[in-house]
């Protein structure tokens, strides 16, 4: 007679690795997909201006005001602007890391390196974006030893969320670049190609699903950020940053901006799909 341990261990890995799995990945898609439909239903709610009221009645009055005043449209734009730029700062600075930590420098010192780029995230978040504060404030760092400074306001906030999502394209990248064979680069050498060639032809189509797979973090990391825009921005504002300021002030109105984010990075993951990179992942 077989015994239900004996049937157990009989059924395939997959099948019980579900099963061991299930109920945790349930009660994430329930709290994960219920916390998206709450805010969804939130922000189509009403707020009265004068008592504060929310009136649970069904309309796109707030993205209508998202779509049709001037400074939500800014704000947008500018937001989304800053996490294109962060993206592309974090991916010049990450290419030339990456690929000396994968294929020039020995496996101790890679090592070493891959530890120096985790070294920042056990960091507090706050402790980082107050040392840029000190940077790039006026008679800071930066004005001492540079001799000019930013100062508050885009370009210090741009800088600061690089520095901080660096790691997050660097680690996918050098991981891409760690599964490209050695041989051909060699190959690539050997018939001829010059440096340039070899990497838009062998290298890039290579890396990039890990080029996506960093984009993701680096975007998306970006768009929701407030903490950095307040600290290092000045007088400017991102999606962010208004949703923290309106949440006390008319709760579904910054229910309706955080999901104008959540469509925004849908629409940039659907972009990234359509490139069939995550396909490779």
């Amino acid at each position: 007679m077989t015994t239900p341990g004996a049937a157990y261990l009989h059924v395939h890995p997959r099948v019980r690795l579900a099963g061991v799995l299930g109920a945790p990945l349930l009660w994430l898609g329930v709290v994960y997909v219920g916390s998206l439909a709450t805010l969804l239903i939130a922000s189509l709610w009403v707020q009265d201006s004068f008592t504060s009221e929310i009136y649970r009645t069904w309309t796109l009055a707030n993205f209508r005001q998202l779509v049709t005043e001037p400074l939500y449209r800014t704000v947008l734009l500018r937001t989304v602007g800053i996490a294109v730029a962060v993206t592309l700062v974090d991916l010049v600075l990450a290419l030339p890391i990456a690929f000396f930590m994968a294929k020039v420098a020995r496996p101790r010192t890679a090592r070493l390196l891959v530890v120096a780029c985790l070294m920042p995230l056990w960091a507090s978040y706050l402790v980082k974006v107050y040392a840029w504060r000190l940077l790039v404030i006026d008679h800071g760092v930066l004005a001492s030893t540079v001799g000019s400074s930013p100062g508050f306001g885009l370009v210090a906030a741009t800088l600061t969320l690089s520095y901080l999502w660096l790691p997050y394209m660097i680690l996918p990248i050098y991981s891409g670049l760690e599964r490209l064979p050695d041989s051909l680069l060699e190959a690539s050498e050997d018939c001829g190609a010059r440096p340039w060639r070899t990497f838009r032809s062998v290298v890039w189509p290579h890396i990039l699903p890990s080029v996506a797979a960093g984009s993701i973090f680096t975007f998306s990391l970006t768009l929701g950020d407030y903490i950095t825009i307040k600290i290092v921005g000045g007088a400017s504002q991102m999606l962010g940053s208004l949703v923290y300021d309106q949440q006390s002030l008319d709760l579904p109105l910054a229910a309706a901006i955080a999901t104008f984010s959540v469509l925004v990075m849908a629409a940039y993951l659907l972009l990234v799909r359509r490139t069939g990179a995550l396909e490779q992942l």
